[in-house]
C-alpha cells in the first residue's frame, strides 16, 4: 500500500495498517502494559543519541520514541479513550497555560522564576495540594533519577545541606555503617542492602550538590568501563581464562586509560 505524503498522516496510516485485522500479528497483540518497557528503552536511546553528538542518530531515535506515542494513542483510540489529536491538543493547551509569561501578560526574567511559576500552576491544575511534595514523582523513574527528584523536592522546603561539605561527612558516615553491618555477628543480606542503599542515596545527594545529573554521570562511567574492559578482553583473547594475574590485567586497563588521554 502507498502511504500519504504528509508526515502526520503517514505515521498514523502506517500504525492503523499495522493494527488492522490483517496487519502485524505481533503489533496487534500489544497493549499499554506490554509496550511500557519500550517507552523507557526508546527514551534512553534518545539520551544515548544526544550524548553521541550524532544528529543522524538523534533523528532516528526521536522517530522511534515518537512512534511509541502514536502507538499508545492508537490503542487508546481503539478503546474509545482518546486519540493522538487529543494528546497533541492537551499538551498544547498545557504549554500555553504554563507559559503565561510567553502567551500572556506576565513577565519573568529568570529560568528559576519560570520553574517556580510552573510548579505553582501545576499545583493549581491538580485542584488540591498533594499529601506530599514527593507524590508527583513518577514511580517508574530509575532509582538514581528518583532519588535526585526526591532530594530536589525536599531541598525546596529547606531540607538540605547548605553545601557539599556536609554530604562528604555523610558519605564517610554511610561507609562506616556498611563496615559495621558487615562486621556484625548476625549479618543479614537485608541489612547490607539497606546500608548500600543509604550510601547510594548519599552519592546522589553529592552529585546534586555538585550540579551533576547522577543518571547521566553513571551512564558515562558505564560507557567508559565498557571501552576499557573491551581493550582488556582484546589483550587476553588468545589465552585461557585465568591465565593473567590481577596485576597484568590492571596493566592492560591502564593501557586503555592511556589511549583515552
Amino acid at each position: 500500500m502507498s502511504l500519504p505524503h504528509h508526515p502526520y498522516d503517514r505515521i498514523k496510516t502506517l500504525i492503523d495498517r499495522l493494527l488492522a485485522p490483517d496487519g502485524c500479528p505481533w503489533d496487534r497483540e500489544q497493549s499499554h502494559q506490554t509496550l511500557r518497557q519500550y517507552v523507557i528503552e526508546e527514551a534512553y536511546e534518545v539520551v544515548d543519541a544526544i550524548d553521541s553528538g550524532s544528529m543522524e542518530h538523534l533523528k532516528e531515535e526521536l522517530g522511534d520514541l515518537l512512534f511509541q506515542v502514536f502507538f499508545h494513542s492508537a490503542f487508546a483510540s481503539e478503546a474509545g479513550h482518546f486519540s493522538i489529536d487529543d494528546v497533541i491538543e492537551a499538551v498544547c493547551e498545557k504549554m500555553v497555560r504554563r507559559h503565561p509569561h510567553v502567551f500572556g501578560d506576565e513577565t519573568l526574567d529568570t529560568a528559576q522564576a519560570v520553574l517556580d511559576q510552573w510548579s505553582e500552576i501545576k499545583k493549581q491544575e491538580k485542584g488540591h495540594a498533594p499529601h506530599s511534595a514527593l507524590d508527583s514523582t513518577p514511580r517508574a523513574l530509575p532509582a538514581l533519577s528518583k532519588a535526585c527528584k526526591f532530594q530536589k523536592k525536599a531541598a525546596k522546603i529547606g531540607f538540605d545541606w547548605p553545601s557539599a561539605e556536609g554530604v562528604f561527612a555523610k558519605l564517610d558516615e554511610e561507609i562506616a555503617e556498611i563496615r559495621e553491618a558487615i562486621a556484625a555477628p548476625h549479618l543479614t543480606q537485608d541489612a547490607i542492602e539497606q546500608e548500600v542503599g543509604d550510601l547510594l542515596f548519599t552519592v546522589v545527594n553529592l552529585a546534586r550538590k555538585l550540579g551533576v545529573e547522577p543518571e547521566v554521570a553513571l551512564n558515562r562511567t558505564n560507557g567508559k568501563f565498557a571501552r576499557r574492559f573491551r581493550h582488556v578482553e582484546t589483550q587476553t583473547a588468545n589465552a585461557p581464562s585465568g591465565s593473567y594475574s590481577p596485576e597484568q590485567l590492571e596493566h592492560f586497563w591502564e593501557e586503555a586509560k592511556q589511549t583515552e588521554m
